[in-house]
């Protein structure tokens, strides 16, 4: 396994470990997460654990599908949740800038993962991107 293919696995690894520890906080409906809906007018408790029950699953899929099949545009949207969801710690919500400063790699992690992958691709023959996928 070359450097490159190793620095791809690290992230994989990585981005699967917050999306599942994401998805299981999710999944277990964490009254301390019902706060950060209310930005968006969701304040019905019934409402928000629909909500989280509906991406702790997408969450929890993306992990499996980040270690059994990189697709780039979905890690893409991963990094793009990654920032969403940090950013309703602030700027969107009341917590001070240091929660949205130490979520950085929650956005950080898949838009490097997404990029390493660009460059596999790019570095590869068609067939040896079929044997790498």
């Amino acid at each position: 396994m070359n450097k490159q293919k190793k620095i791809e696995w690290i992230l994989r690894i990585a981005v699967a470990g917050e999306f599942i520890g994401h998805g299981v906080f999710a999944l277990q409906a964490k009254t301390s997460w019902f706060g950060y809906f209310k930005p968006f007018g969701i304040t019905d408790p019934s409402t928000i654990t629909t909500i989280l029950m509906v991406v702790g699953a997408i969450d929890l899929l993306l992990a499996l599908l980040v270690l059994v099949k990189p697709i780039r545009p979905a890690i893409l949207w991963m990094a793009i949740w990654g920032l969403f969801t940090a950013m309703i710690r602030w700027p969107i919500g009341a917590d001070p800038v240091w929660d949205f400063v130490e979520r950085w790699a929650n956005w950080g992690a898949p838009l490097a993962l997404y990029y390493v992958l660009n460059l596999n691709s790019q570095n590869s023959t068609p067939n040896q991107q079929n044997i790498n996928r």
